[in-house]
């Protein structure tokens, strides 16, 4: 098992940048990718940033050169730079974990982020 809680989200002007954190205990040097994942209202829950074991990243087309994922090497904090900000980034931001081991996958709670026009 995995827990994992997100935090800094919050309400930013067009243009402002916020850095969410996700952070991990329990078994987490069975960790094998991590990744930030948001939900707008009306919406599918999509993959925003990955990052794998080996430190290799990803990004949605949407956020690429604007946010930035990093984690510690420990795996047990993860971040997500978020940099001028637009209103459609407004959404509920959770961080996700996958196993070496097995095919579970553990999600945190999420953490608001609302950018105004």
């Amino acid at each position: 098992q995995v827990h994992l809680v997100e935090s800094g989200g919050g309400l930013v002007q067009t243009g402002g940048s916020l850095r969410l954190s996700c952070a991990a205990s329990g078994m987490i040097s069975s960790i094998k990718a991590m990744g930030w994942y948001r939900q707008a209202p009306g919406k599918q829950r999509e993959l925003v940033a990955g990052i794998t074991s080996g430190g290799s990243t990803d990004y949605a087309d949407s956020v690429k050169g604007r946010f930035t994922i990093s984690r510690s090497n420990a795996k047990d904090l993860m971040y997500l730079q978020m940099n001028s900000l637009k209103p459609e980034d407004t959404a509920l931001y959770y961080c996700k974990v996958s196993l070496t081991w097995s095919t579970a996958e553990f999600w945190g709670r999420g953490t608001q982020v609302t950018v105004s026009s």
